[in-house]
């Protein structure tokens, strides 16, 4: 369909709540192309929606290494109905081109949503691998959160973000995790 531009950080849609998509259509479907298009040519692992500047609750994943292929993937109206365990990783965002630094996210999730043809799924994704903190990453795109509102340093992240000449961690958006915290402390004991 079309490479779109990726909306960078600092720009306000990127911090709005998406809206339900109420039936997967030929303009959802074009959509769901685009965001294929524009995350292959960027070589990004998944993008969601209001990346884009389009504020619906869809993104795309393409997680696929040579050791394990698999399948993109659509998530329409995704919702995480459950997570458990901690996973401290670098991780990146298109909407912050070569900045990464270490977030935490959940290592075991279960997510339920609608694939490109409006059919529902659910998808339970384990270990803190790369499909499951890209799910957690795209998913947070449609509430406005960011990968650096999840960041451990928040002067580490602010460091690596003025190397890029981004903006500074916004602290009023940084996420307070008790039970992702609760679970590092934990396995730090062990």
């Amino acid at each position: 369909m079309a490479i779109k531009k990726i909306l960078r950080y600092g720009d306000p849609i990127l911090r709005q709540k998406s809206k339900e998509v109420h039936k997967v259509s030929a303009k959802i479907k074009a959509l769901v192309q685009d965001l294929f298009d524009t995350m292959y040519m960027d070589n990004g692992v998944g993008l969601a929606a209001p990346q884009i500047g389009v504020n619906l609750r869809v993104f795309v994943a393409d997680c696929s290494t040579k050791d394990d292929p698999m399948k993109p993937m659509v998530f329409i109206n995704p919702k995480i109905i459950k997570k458990s365990g901690a996973v401290v990783s670098q991780e990146g965002c298109l909407s912050f081109p070569d900045a990464y630094t270490e977030v935490k996210r959940y290592k075991d999730i279960m997510v339920k949503a609608l694939d490109g043809h409006g059919k529902s799924f659910v998808m339970e994704v384990k270990g803190g691998t790369l499909l499951a903190r890209c799910i957690q990453h795209e998913n947070d795109h449609l509430d406005g959160i960011l990968f650096i509102d999840h960041t451990t340093n928040r002067f580490e992240a602010d460091k690596v973000l003025a190397e890029h000449n981004l903006p500074p961690v916004e602290v009023d958006k940084l996420l307070d995790e008790p039970d992702i915290d609760a679970e590092l402390a934990k396995n730090a004991k062990k």
